[in-house]
């Protein structure tokens, strides 16, 4: 079985998009240099600096899997059945859509329960492969309940002054992270990936 690991774009201040789920300039290192990097689906081609490439294959290459909630399902209609990363994804909701477009891709996963058996669901379809969990209330949710093995962050040199924070709704007490096992400067962002310690 893989990793469970959360991850996210953030700001200096420790925020993954404004108010409104815009992520603003958190995403400019994508197109911050040369390395052209496919996506699958509708998503065009990022272009990563040397370092940001290296380090976005090494994650893409071990996931399996990812978590994620019904907000950023619904605001990206699913990524229309094909996440950006090609791999199944796990919606955790209070209900199911009934009527999606794209259900026919078999790429959605959606669990009714509790955070719990949404990453078991998503331990189990990514098999030895990591799994990904997105941040904001999942991931609060998931830190929360010693679910996560890692914390990786992109930390982007802006600040967003208010929005969504990377762990909502979450006691600071259940936060307890290692030393940085990882950490990769690189064209508008630095790469870093915590342990969590339990």
């Amino acid at each position: 079985m893989g990793k469970v690991i959360c991850s996210a774009s953030m700001s200096l201040d420790g925020f993954v998009a404004h108010d409104d789920n815009d992520p603003g300039r958190l995403f400019d290192w994508y197109q911050a240099g040369d390395v052209e990097i496919a996506n699958a689906g509708d998503l065009p081609p990022f272009h990563l600096a040397p370092a940001s490439a290296e380090y976005w294959r090494g994650w893409v290459g071990d996931l399996g899997c990812l978590v994620v909630g019904r907000v950023l399902f619904d605001i990206t209609d699913g990524w229309s059945g094909q996440h950006p990363l090609d791999v199944p994804f796990v919606v955790l909701t209070h209900e199911a859509p009934t009527n999606w477009a794209h259900a026919h891709t078999g790429n959605a996963h959606f669990v009714t329960g509790g955070i719990e058996q949404a990453v078991a669901r998503a331990q189990e379809i990514a098999g030895d492969r990591n799994v990904g969990v997105a941040a904001g209330t999942i991931a609060g949710q998931a830190l929360a309940a010693g679910l996560v093995d890692e914390v990786a962050v992109d930390l982007v040199p802006v600040v967003l002054g208010s929005g969504h924070r990377y762990f909502a709704d979450i006691d600071p007490a259940a936060v307890r992270l290692g030393d940085p096992t990882v950490v990769i400067p690189s064209t508008r962002v630095t790469h870093m990936l915590f342990p969590v310690e339990r």
